[in-house]
């Protein structure tokens, strides 16, 4: 049961952290996919692990056409 929480938190943090850089390139580069960072885009993230972030950008490309 410690080992499942210790691995949502993980993926988490993990998760949020690579939100943070995917946004600051996409930035960079002058586009804005408006994926925020809060509770549903890290929680998104801790349940369903890489699948949700690519989940939320392709939402997130989905919502710019």
């Amino acid at each position: 049961m410690m080992e499942k929480i210790l691995n949502l938190i993980m993926r988490a943090i993990l998760g949020t952290i690579a939100m943070y850089f995917v946004n600051s390139l996409l930035d960079s580069l002058g586009m804005s996919l408006g994926i925020g960072i809060n509770a549903a885009t890290v929680l998104t993230s801790a349940v369903l692990g890489f699948p949700g972030l690519l989940a939320l950008y392709g939402i997130g490309i989905y919502k710019t056409l």
